[in-house]
């Protein structure tokens, strides 16, 4: 990175000898994705509404270096940032669960389940150019993907339509940031491999948040025979960021940039070197072979390493992580005149072996021994769904699953060792949907779905050192209408959506007097909501307008979450707001093309207050943010593409906490995110010739 501002300037000097009119056709509107959920080929009008399928260049108006601004465009979705390295993610749902990470949503990448065992998923072990698209399912998706009733995602690592070539793309920018991302695709016709590398570095945007993070993938793709294609990914990160720690209401008034000061008789974040040290390991074989024309079977192989090493302000914790894997998958078809049947059975199974210590910490490195646990996890999920199509455009979708997950915990730090156990195990968590499609250009659809969802490993083992078996599952279910509408010949697409979902035996997160993590089972908890997106893209035909493309995104969530039957000690909750949760979300983004190769691109996210504890008595106020990016698109030549792009995350500078510590002790529930920062980068494509 020494080098980047020479080689910048190098590419602009070539670009501005050789640019050529950049071709405003390879420049048009991204072609809709196929959404593949639930084992089926639907289009966006022909799948419910709560499905939603992006391409990551559609959505890519920020430096590269996180999913945060692309996630949170989507309606339904909220992503939010702690501290560099440190996400936490939510589908039509609060932070109950979520100190931090991703709790109650099932995450796939390239048909590998990268939420493990024990309910835990590791989000921020990806990099930007690890994902070509995303799946959001929202509400519950047990019917096919096992326990949870968050939401699911479904990360695709490649592009079939990629062609052959190298890219890379360089970018510096506020906080000492510097980002690399390159990706070379060879292959065609039988086979199509992707290597990807990245490497991100930034001081950080707040005292004590310096982080890096390298990152390898590989991807292939292999047609053996008209019957058989394998698919092999791979995918390497190591990752090392500091954790600040959260600030009360003074603190954050006074300085917001701040790390936690020492309080307490507990030292400050940087005496305690506070940080996370994170290596993941991921690989997985899938195979798909045709059995007959109708009939057709995929199999994916897995394992899976992490491990974490995370000294606090209370403790040091270590975790090695290994687990593997098997998901196994049928489909059948069968047509007759203008009607359809698919179905779909099979059995994922998830088996891991765990080591977690936590010792004391002594100035980031560990000192006596607290505890020391071996814990044994297994999960598996036995499936079956049919879908039907019949008559004009009618679909049904009908399937459930049986879940049932074990986890067993040898604390051997204490004599005489003893197992502490627990299974969790529902009957059914079925879900079934119907699409009515009207043409073209409209189409209603339902849903009903139960769901499934024991308490993680976190829960279970929280960071008070607590073996809390005792926790129960949750069980949730939801109900939700929706339509879709094409409109100005498929040029304004509206979608909306209506749900609600009950939630009994809510887990729901406390911290005791030291901030420590310890979560409860609340009584239950009711959520409805309403949500709306639309997309217009506009093309300029005319010869003489200097424009090319207009595209203008926009998306709103309205929530209304509330405590139903739930009482603490003598205190009761019955009918207080869920915190961590802004009733309303909206979006906006425009994304300008000129025909000379010029992009701008305007974005902006508002979120309306939110509770920060459960007695609803502190709030975080609202905010609304901006961002701006220019690019000039270049061809070089015949072969190769250039890219130059400035932006501005944060235009109007708004102070704010994105990731707020939920019932935080001491009310340290602040987290700052990044102020006004700019960034700068150049991206360079070379295609291999036919």
């Amino acid at each position: 990175m020494k080098y980047s501002l020479v080689i910048l300037q190098f590419f602009v000097f070539c670009a501005a000898l050789q640019a050529q009119e950049a071709d405003s056709s390879a420049r048009q509107e991204l072609p809709e994705i196929t959404i593949t959920a639930f084992d089926q080929q639907k289009s966006r009008l022909s799948a419910v509404s709560s499905l939603v399928a992006v391409s990551l260049t559609g959505i890519d108006r920020s430096n590269k270096t996180s999913l945060v601004g692309g996630l949170n465009s989507i309606a339904g979705v909220r992503m939010e940032e702690r501290s560099p390295g440190s996400y936490r993610l939510n589908i039509r749902g609060s932070s109950l669960r979520a100190p931090f990470g991703v709790r109650n949503v099932k995450v796939y990448w390239n048909d590998i389940p990268v939420t493990d065992a024990g309910g835990g998923t590791y989000l921020n072990q990806f990099a930007f150019n690890n994902i070509a698209t995303v799946e959001i399912a929202k509400g519950p998706a047990g019917s096919l993907y096992g326990a949870g009733t968050g939401g699911l995602l479904l990360l695709k690592s490649i592009d079939r339509h990629s062609k052959p070539g190298i890219q890379i793309d360089l970018a510096g920018g506020s906080f000492g940031l510097q980002n690399l991302l390159s990706s070379a695709v060879w292959g065609e016709n039988k086979s199509q491999n992707q290597l990807s590398y990245a490497h991100q570095k930034t001081d950080g945007y707040r005292n004590h948040t310096y982080s890096k993070k390298d990152n390898l993938s590989y991807t292939g793709l292999f047609k053996v025979s008209d019957r058989q294609e394998i698919q092999a990914s791979v995918l390497f990160n190591h990752q090392f960021y500091e954790t600040p720690g959260g600030l009360n209401a003074t603190e954050f008034a006074n300085n917001p940039r701040q790390e936690r000061p020492a309080a307490g008789g507990f030292p400050g974040a940087s005496a305690a070197k506070a940080a996370i040290e994170q290596t993941n390991f991921v690989a997985g074989l899938s195979n798909t072979y045709r059995l007959s024309e109708r009939f057709q079977n995929t199999t994916v192989l897995f394992g899976t390493f992490n491990h974490i090493k995370n000294p606090t302000f209370r403790n040091y914790e270590r975790r090695i992580e290994p687990g593997f894997g098997a998901r196994s998958v049928f489909s059948a078809d069968k047509n007759w005149n203008q009607s359809s049947l698919r179905l779909t059975a099979g059995a994922e199974v998830q088996q891991a072996y765990y080591n977690t210590t936590v010792s004391k910490n002594r100035a980031g490195n560990p000192d006596t021994v607290l505890t020391n646990d071996d814990i044994n996890l297994t999960a598996y999920s036995l499936f079956i769904q049919g879908a039907f199509e019949f008559g004009k455009n009618w679909s049904l979708t009908a399937g459930t699953s049986l879940n049932k997950s074990n986890i067993s915990i040898r604390r051997l730090n204490i004599y005489p060792v003893t197992i502490q156990k627990r299974t969790y195990r529902n009957e059914f968590a079925p879900r079934l949907s119907l699409v009515k499609q009207f043409g073209s250009s409209f189409a209603v659809s339902g849903t009903f779905s139960q769901g499934f969802s024991p308490p993680t490993l976190s829960e279970v083992l929280p960071s008070t050192g607590e073996i809390s078996t005792f926790l129960e599952a949750e069980r949730g279910t939801n109900y939700e209408i929706g339509a879709r509408l094409n409109l100005l010949r498929s040029t304004l697409k509206i979608d909306l959506t209506a749900f609600y979902f009950k939630l009994v035996g809510a887990l729901v997160l406390r911290r005791d007097i030291n901030n420590a993590d310890f979560f409860m089972n609340a009584g239950d908890v009711q959520q409805k909501g309403i949500e709306a997106s639309a997309q217009y893209f506009l093309n300029f035909k005319s010869s003489a307008s200097i424009f090319s493309n207009l595209v203008i995104r926009t998306g709103h969530s309205i929530y209304q979450f509330k405590y139903g039957d739930y009482r603490k000690d003598i205190i009761d909750y019955n009918g207080k707001k869920l915190p961590g949760v802004p009733s309303y979300t909206g979006t906006f983004a425009a994304d300008l093309q000129l025909k000379a190769g010029i992009d701008l691109s305007v974005n902006l996210y508002h979120a309306s207050s939110i509770y920060l504890n459960d007695a609803n008595t502190i709030k975080d106020p609202a905010y609304t943010i901006a961002g701006i990016r220019l690019s000039y698109n270049a061809i070089i030549g015949k072969l190769s593409q250039a890219k130059i792009y400035f932006g501005i995350d944060n235009l109007f500078d708004e102070v704010y906490s994105l990731g707020n510590d939920i019932n935080a002790a001491g009310g340290r529930y602040y987290n700052v995110a990044p102020s006004r920062n700019w960034y700068a980068g150049i991206q360079l494509a070379l295609n291999r010739k036919k």
